[in-house]
């Protein structure tokens, strides 16, 4: 079993359920990742802000698993925003991946309140990738709507890919909704919204009809939607379960009920993109 296939808008292939390293220690890297390519992920999501590049890099390496066969993103740091920054960072991360090439690089937060709000200048610096070859798709991370429209203004390349959080008690629909309207795939992290709802009664019944466990439901329920899910799982058995989601298929009253679990801001894990900055 291999995950579906999804197209960015520059006609790449994307695997919808992807691999995500957050919080995987450099000591860790190895074993998980092996653990990972072996289950059957080919679609692995780093940063420069998570510490592990050159641990997941070694373990790539390790693994010997084409490099074709791999879907690899990372992403720009918060300090690394200043031109210069960037651009070194973007090599250091390319050497630390031991490759030559990332297939999407993402601006990791937009910073309105730091780099005199200049992201669109960022992003330009993050285009020369894509133009040399280095980069085969770059997009944002945590991007809401008034972002996107500066950056649509006043840039080239329309984003590839949005990642945003996203999970049943915060669909982020406003975003969501601009996003399909201009082309832009939602990637969505904490899709399993740190298993806060997993006790949920609309979850747990799904699940028991299912013959499924709540974090295959809610995955289900992003990749229907169209959403690229990378949900992070260390151990062995959560990343067979997570992978093993594939297998499950919700029908469209069990899609609407998880849906109607929404929130709105009130379900927000993480921090605001507006607030959230270097200081």
């Amino acid at each position: 079993m291999s995950s579906p296939l999804f197209k960015l808008n520059n006609n790449q292939p994307i695997e919808a359920l992807g691999f995500g390293t957050y919080k995987v220690a450099p000591k860790d890297a190895g074993e998980t990742l092996k653990n990972a390519l072996a289950v059957g992920y080919r679609h692995i999501d780093t940063a420069q802000m998570y510490g592990n590049e050159a641990a997941i890099g070694d373990a790539l390496v390790e693994a010997a698993v084409p490099r074709a066969s791999l879907f690899l993103t990372t992403k720009l740091n918060n300090p690394n925003h200043a031109a210069d920054r960037a651009r070194d960072s973007f090599a250091q991360s390319l050497r630390d991946l031991k490759t030559d090439y990332v297939d999407l690089f993402l601006m990791h937060w937009p910073l309105p309140n730091d780099y005199g709000g200049d992201y669109p200048g960022t992003y330009r610096v993050m285009e020369e990738f894509v133009a040399d070859g280095r980069a085969r798709a770059i997009g944002v991370s945590n991007f809401h709507v008034k972002h996107l429209e500066r950056l649509l203004a006043e840039t080239s390349i329309v984003p590839a890919v949005n990642q945003i959080e996203l999970h049943p008690q915060f669909g982020n629909r406003e975003v969501v909704e601009f996003c399909r309207e201009h082309g832009i795939a939602i990637e969505s992290w904490s899709p399993l919204g740190r298993a806060q709802y997993f006790d949920n009664p609309v979850i747990t019944e799904i699940a028991a009809a299912r013959e499924a466990t709540p974090a295959q439901v809610v995955l289900a329920w992003h990749r229907q939607q169209g959403f690229i899910a990378i949900p992070k799982a260390s151990g062995l058995a959560r990343q067979k379960e997570n992978f093993d989601s594939l297998r499950v298929t919700l029908d469209a009253g069990e899609m609407d009920a998880i849906s109607a679990l929404d929130k709105g801001e009130e379900g927000r894990i993480g921090p605001h993109p507006d607030n959230f900055g270097l200081n």
